[in-house]
This record gives C-alpha cells, structure tokens and sequence, in this order.
C-alpha cells in the first residue's frame, strides 16, 4: 500500500448522478484528494455547475450528459471517459430515481419500470460498461453502487424502489465474486435518512419528523458531506481486501 493510501492523484472516477446531492458529495471528496472525475447526468447545465464546483480542487474534471438506462448513451458516454482521461479506476453507479408514492395495488407496470429502468438496468449497463474498461486495463478497480435501506426494510408505497435497490445489491456481491479475480472489488453503499433533493419533500414534512427523527440516534438526518470520506476510502488501494460487502450509512437507524 503507498504510503499516502488515500492520494488519489492519477486515478480517474466516474460518478452516476454525480451533479446533485450524495453523488455529488462523492464526487467532490473523490476530486478533492486529487483523482479526475468525470460526471453522468441527464441535466446538462447542472452537469456543468456540478464541474465548475469541482474544478475548485484542480483536478481534470469531464461532464457529460448520459442517460444511464439508454445502453448506446451509456457506450458513448463511457468511450468519451476514456478518450478523454486514457483510463477509468473506479465507477460509482449512484444515479437513482424514486417512486412516485402510489398505493401498491394502484401501482401499474409502467411505473414499477420506470424506477427500475434507472436504477436496475442504468446501474447493470453503467457497472457493465466499467467493469469492461478495468478489465481491458487489467490493474483491477473498484465498483461501487448506491442502494438504499429500503431495500432491507421494504417500502410502503415504494415497492418498485426497495425492488431496485435490493436487486442492486445483489448485483454488487455477484460481481465483486465474479470479477476478484481481476483485481476488481464491489460494494454497495446503503444510504439512511439523507437531506437530499429526492428526499427532502418527507425529511421536511412535520408528521414524518416526529415519526422518524426521535428514532435516529445522532439526532439528525444525513448529510450528503457524510458519504465523501467513504467514496475516498472506496476508490483508493486501502480498501483492496474490502468487497463484496453492504456498507450502511444511517447514522444509527437501523440499530435503534
């Protein structure tokens, strides 16, 4: 291991839905220790402003407009990556739709693959498509997918979600088997209760407050800032003997 374990100068990371809340979070602490990020959204002027914020850290950063469940964008947009920075290290499939809050039984097929085309498919043809560059490279890399405790607590009115996320984590341990032996780990982050653009209209409603936040035990909801660190810890070589493994962030929730 060198001895600056978390220096990621001359790495390269690709971030999904990495122009807002935690996917940009990750995508600020990967440039602020030095790696080149290149950003996937469907927004393209919040692709841009996301870029100028990590630009701040003077690192090469490359945003590109990507609609992560169109498998020939997904193809361009990775071809771009690698044209642009010659080589790709690790790939954070982080970007996610939520549903739309509808009774299961009103639920039509429609909206069930509306959400799992972003957050199923999008993430197997993002992961498929990094997987294939770290293993032309043949330096290994890291895979790394952004799930949710939905899906090991279900979600009311959500089912469609908590299927996604949960079909995404099994996803992440079969490839992580699959591809050890190209020197590539995967792992999938399990975000808790985060103030995020997605699910700021329930943390900021009165009757969810009081039903939820007296059962955080750090007494406030997640920060996107809370999954940076994390990001660093798994895009660098001091997590090479950690994969495979479902990582919860929650800030104690699931515990109390």
């Amino acid at each position: 291991m060198p001895d600056s374990p978390f220096d990621l100068s001359g790495h390269v990371a690709l971030v999904t839905g990495g122009n807002s809340g935690i996917g940009l979070a990750m995508a600020d602490a990967l440039a602020a220790a030095g790696a080149g990020v290149c950003v996937w959204g469907t927004n393209a002027e919040r692709n841009e402003t996301a870029a100028e914020q990590l630009r701040a850290h003077g690192t090469d950063v490359f945003p590109l407009r990507c609609d992560v469940s169109d498998e020939a964008q997904v193809a361009d947009a990775m071809r771009q990556l690698t044209d642009h920075f010659g080589r790709l290290d690790s790939c954070f499939a982080n970007a996610g739709v939520g549903g739309a809050g509808m009774r299961f039984l009103e639920t039509d097929l429609s909206e069930f693959h509306r959400v799992t085309r972003v957050n199923v498919d999008g993430a197997f043809l993002t992961l498929r498509a990094a997987a294939a560059q770290l293993v032309e490279q043949g330096e290994g890399g890291s895979l790394v997918g952004t799930a949710s405790l939905a899906a090991v607590q279900g979600q009311p009115r959500g089912q469609g979600y908590a299927a996604s996320k949960g079909a995404l984590i099994s996803m992440i341990k079969s490839i992580a088997i699959e591809l050890s032996r190209h020197k590539i780990r995967a792992n999938a982050v399990l975000p808790g209760w985060v103030s995020t653009p997605m699910a700021d209209p329930a943390l900021q409603s009165e009757p969810f407050q009081r039903r939820v936040l007296p059962r955080m035990p750090v007494g406030r909801w997640g920060e996107p800032g809370d999954f940076g660190a994390l990001a660093v810890y798994l895009a660098s070589p001091a997590s090479s003997f950690h994969t495979a493994d479902t990582i919860t962030v929650d800030g104690g929730y699931l515990a109390f």
